[in-house]
């Protein structure tokens, strides 16, 4: 049995991923869906980003995955499929699929473009159950990526993954708050301690805000309510409060700017 899962922004207190996954398995019966999140911050292209790209590895070769944060809704953007040598990822043409492609690695491109294999009426609002979600499971019944449409090598390809490094301080972006209110930030990890090594003091600025943390191997090192960085389990640098919410404590949300300097 092969796997389709889905990620979007629709949250849950609407009907949107059930009439997602109704579509599914009306055309698959035998497909198994698993919801990756439906918890994305509403059009936040990057996060979903960072998402997909931390989630996919960990799934079987040939699963296919469905990303719906698509502020471009109805409008002239494309949707793509794109058939990397592990997963196949299904969705906007607006950067959110590459990460986890580049990752996956030796992709191809094709546009959706064969109405055969989306639903007969498409509404200009919801492409993820009219359009994404039938190709999604007409992939797992064996088409032939070809019939789905053209190659094409001009998709979006937002590169939103590199801090940018100098001798003494680094700028970066949040990537994703967890549900502990940790920032996960867009800082590599590895690089990141080539700088520096656990133990030592970091200045942390946040809107105009400076705060001296400790870089720290994991929480439990900290003291409680201590503000620390850390290496999470995605490779890329953590700002947390050891038992606390640092999201409240620096009022920040995905996108949000950071700058670290170190001594």
């Amino acid at each position: 049995m092969r796997i389709i899962t889905l990620l979007t922004d629709f949250g849950s207190k609407s009907g949107y991923v059930a009439q997602m996954k109704g579509v599914i398995t009306s055309i698959t019966p035998s497909a198994r869906i698993i919801d990756i999140t439906h918890d994305i911050t509403p059009q936040n292209i990057r996060e979903a980003s960072f998402i997909l790209k931390t989630t996919t590895p960990y799934f079987p070769v040939g699963s296919v995955h469905v990303v719906v944060v698509d502020p471009g809704v109805g409008t002239e953007r494309r949707g793509i499929v794109v058939v990397t040598r592990k997963n196949i990822l299904v969705g906007p043409d607006n950067g959110v699929l590459m990460p986890a492609a580049h990752q996956a690695g030796d992709f191809i491109v094709y546009e959706i473009k064969n109405r055969e294999y989306m639903l007969n009426e498409i509404s200009k609002t919801f492409h993820g159950r009219d359009v994404f979600a039938p190709v999604a499971a007409h992939i797992l019944r064996g088409i032939p990526f070809e019939s789905i449409g053209p190659r094409i090598e001009d998709y979006v390809d937002h590169q939103i993954w590199k801090a940018v490094f100098s001798d003494k301080e680094v700028y970066a972006i949040i990537l994703h708050v967890d549900r502990f209110g940790n920032l996960v930030t867009n800082i590599d990890g590895g690089e990141f301690m080539e700088k520096i090594g656990f133990g030592d003091r970091i200045k942390l600025v946040i809107h105009g805000e400076e705060r001296d943390v400790r870089f720290m191997e994991t929480y439990g090192y900290a003291e409680e309510g201590e503000a620390i960085a850390l290496i999470g389990s995605s490779g890329f640098l953590e700002i947390s409060i050891n038992q606390g919410d640092a999201s409240k404590e620096f009022k920040v949300k995905p996108g949000d700017h950071l700058k670290i300097s170190f001594s």
